[in-house]
């Protein structure tokens, strides 16, 4: 189905949801298989509090959980399948030359210490150490919305030097422990690689302070808004000598006519206004380019500022970063909604493919939702031009 079809399968959901389970459908080889993924699918978007085996075959109305189990444990099929045809379904509804692909980690709170991947690690999501397993994810975002098209589970040094604990969680051979960033940097190269419309690619201080992950952009001729530590080191070639610097003690030397209010775009309340402002960083670019350090500062508390590097065409203006660096939020919102809806946190597999499985198959779920959102947002703009007034009828 076009996206152009949308707006009118949007009045009866149950179509359109089928349509998605069709699109998915091959990635499953038995019927069985498909008839479970489409029950685990439509138990996800259900009001059932839990997202677990029990629950889910309760709202299929399966006396046992047996096959809802088998989806993410026994059965034979490709996690990476099913993503990247969510990937595709995601992109033909939100896809916009103006889009951005932002990456960030997330964490999943466990017990015990079977889980692939699990361990003692900071987790941003509980803002400090505790056991879980920590997921990195590229999601997409456009006018038309944002949706997760791609998942990874980090494998911390321990496990991956753990043979037994590898072979218990079927933890392929080939994975071998890759930092997030390195694993950030693989990810977003390939969904470049597959030619996702991308203005910018966005990231927290974590993916932004990795001079690989930036360089790899830069390469490929690809703008970014990366935030980065008030501590970052930064050094200059000055008068045939090295200045040593960072981000906050140059943006302190600004002079107060530097700032510039600007809208880091909608929020819950309306427009999230900031004081922003940039310098150049004196680094070699590409022709057509530049780098710059960007800083938002609080309205309400000059003391509060963020720090970003941005690579971008050397016409970019200050607004055009802005508005970039706002949309960095949209991923911690498919996460917010995935876990308290779709139930992102709610993996009861210990395998290393189960956890994939389990976060494709929500994915899906939530990439039908921000379809359907879309599908909506087009038509009411769609209606906004048909009533906007022609030239003749202005100028009358």
């Amino acid at each position: 189905m076009s996206v152009s079809d949308w707006a009118g399968a949007v009045s009866d959901w149950r179509d359109a949801l089928e349509d998605m389970k069709g699109l998915i459908a091959p990635v499953f080889r038995r019927s069985e298989q498909r008839s479970s993924a489409g029950a685990f699918i439509d138990g996800l978007l259900s009001g059932a509090e839990r997202k677990t085996g029990w629950m889910l075959a309760e709202e299929a109305g399966l006396e046992q959980p047996y096959r809802i189990q088998s989806l993410l444990g026994r059965s034979i099929w490709s996690a990476d399948d099913l993503c990247s045809r969510v990937r595709s379904y995601v992109l033909e509804a939100l896809g916009d030359p103006d889009g951005v692909l932002v990456v960030d980690e997330t964490g999943f709170l466990k017990k015990g210490g079977h889980s692939a991947g699990v361990g003692r690690q900071y987790s941003g999501t509980a803002g400090r150490i505790e056991n879980c397993q920590i997921g990195v994810f590229a999601s997409y975002a456009s006018r038309w919305g944002h949706a997760l098209i791609d998942r990874r589970l980090y494998l911390p040094k321990d496990w991956a030097g753990d043979a037994a604990r590898r072979a218990k969680a079927h933890v392929p051979e080939d994975v071998a422990f890759a930092t997030k960033p390195a694993m950030a940097c693989e990810m977003i190269a390939r969904l470049l690689d597959e030619g996702t419309p991308c203005a910018f690619v966005l990231a927290d201080a974590v993916y932004g302070s990795d001079y690989r992950f930036r360089r790899m952009l830069e390469t490929r001729g690809q703008p970014y808004v990366l935030a980065v530590r008030s501590t970052h080191a930064l050094r200059f070639l000055e008068e045939w000598q090295f200045i040593q610097t960072n981000p906050a003690v140059m943006i302190a030397e600004l002079p107060p006519e530097a700032w510039q209010p600007l809208s880091a775009g909608e929020g819950a309340k309306g427009l999230r206004l900031y004081d922003w402002s940039r310098l150049p960083i004196r680094h070699e670019a590409e022709a057509g380019f530049s780098r710059w350090l960007l800083a938002r500062r609080s309205l309400r508390d000059p003391e509060a500022i963020a720090y970003y590097f941005a690579y971008a065409r050397t016409d970019a203006t200050l607004a055009d970063l802005a508005a970039a660096a706002g949309l960095r939020w949209t991923i911690e919102e498919c996460f917010q909604r995935a876990k308290d809806d779709l139930g992102l946190d709610h993996c009861e597999a210990r395998s290393w493919h189960g956890w994939h499985r389990h976060m494709s198959l929500v994915m899906a779920a939530a990439a039908f939702l921000a379809r359907i959102a879309a599908a909506q947002r087009r038509a009411a703009f769609g209606k906004r031009n048909e009533t906007s007034p022609t030239p003749q009828t202005a100028a009358a």
